[in-house]
């Protein structure tokens, strides 16, 4: 259960990271193509940022209330099954453990012992009817703070160069460093599945480049078409 947890933290927290990261890049190198100054990158990164933290942060938030919401009244209703149709829980259970190889004694054991225990009864139903654990439904507000969290890590990623580095200087680097940062993510998130890392790591980092690409070649016909001083 705790390593679940941490599982489903883990991916939240890639979620955020890897969402802030790829937006802010492609928005501060559209605005580096086009102004060229220092300030103006900084100020809009900084805002995408704020943005896109407090975005992923509300999402996160209901997404995860909505989520939780609706398995306390899967809960309910098998609570509910339980006590005021004992039979129709006993016969779910019973096909639970008969599609396991369980059969005669050895499975009527079983069912008594869970059917007994109401909240046993109802665990193993939300396990092995619904498919639901409830290390998947933790605090939305905990979930929020993970993914706005991450997102704000995430997002700083492609604006740290332009503090230290001129703009041109900046967008080269912004870009490289945040290519390997989102291949190593792709590889974080490849723990997550049972996909190759190495082909994790090459996708989130195409569509990063992909990203940036766009958000510079935006900024370049802006400031062409003269929209952008």
């Amino acid at each position: 259960m705790q390593n679940h947890t941490k599982k489903v933290n883990f991916r939240e927290f890639i979620l955020g990271g890897q969402d802030g990261l790829v937006n802010v890049l492609g928005l501060v190198l559209g605005v580096a193509s086009a102004t060229l100054n220092t300030n103006i990158v900084l100020i809009s990164g900084t805002v995408a940022t704020v943005a896109e933290s407090v975005s992923m942060a509300a999402v996160a938030y209901t997404s995860s209330k909505a989520a939780k919401d609706y398995y306390n009244s899967i809960i309910k209703e098998e609570e509910k099954v339980w006590k005021k149709k004992p039979k129709i829980a006993e016969k779910e259970i019973r096909e639970v453990f008969e599609r396991k190889g369980f059969k005669g004694k050895d499975l009527d054991i079983i069912v008594s012992k869970i059917c007994k225990d109401k909240k046993i009864c109802v665990e193993t139903m939300l396990l092995e009817e619904h498919r639901m654990s409830p290390a998947e439904f933790e605090s939305p507000l905990r979930s929020a703070w993970i993914v706005g969290t991450s997102t704000v890590i995430g997002s700083i990623i492609p604006l740290l160069p332009f503090f230290f580095l001129s703009v041109k200087t900046g967008i080269i680097t912004s870009l490289v460093f945040s290519a390997i940062m989102l291949f190593i993510v792709g590889v974080l998130k490849a723990r997550l599945s049972i996909g190759s890392w190495k082909r994790s790591g090459l996708e989130l980092m195409i569509i990063g480049i992909i990203a940036a690409l766009l958000g510079y070649g935006v900024g370049l016909l802006l400031k062409g078409y003269g929209v952008v001083a």
